[in-house]
């Protein structure tokens, strides 16, 4: 009996999550974003941990799918490609000279940010909510 029960839950769950998931961020609604923490890195050196502002990242930005922009307090970044899959979004551009990835968990929201320069790197952990 507990099989059974346990069966059923994980196939009701696995219908329900996907649902959820639609709901949540399906790339077409306008999000507020929040950085949490970030990376520094160069070649043959520890990666520094900071705060966002401490790489100049801005503590909110918003992402307008519509437009294909990210949009900070100081600037504005178009989205050249987005890719969607059914547990994230990814998104690229590139901006002051590097390139970079905006990858985004369409359940939880959480969001993983990297830079990429010739001679260094960063990485950004944040949080999105629809606007």
């Amino acid at each position: 009996m507990k099989i059974v029960t346990f069966a059923l839950v994980l196939f009701v769950s696995a219908l329900i999550v996907p649902a959820f998931a639609e709901e949540a961020i399906d790339g077409t609604k306008p999000l507020i974003c929040a950085t949490i923490q970030a990376f520094s890195c160069a070649p043959g050196e520890e990666c520094e941990r900071g705060l966002p502002e401490s790489v100049g990242a801005p503590q909110f930005l918003r992402i307008d799918f519509a437009k294909k922009e990210i949009i900070g307090p100081q600037r504005t970044t178009q989205i050249r490609l987005m890719e969607k899959s059914d547990e994230q979004i990814t998104l690229q551009g590139f901006e002051l000279g590097m390139g970079w990835v905006f990858a985004l968990d369409r359940i939880t929201g959480k969001a993983t940010i990297t830079f990429a320069g010739r001679d260094e790197g960063f990485v950004i952990f944040g949080a999105c909510t629809a606007q």
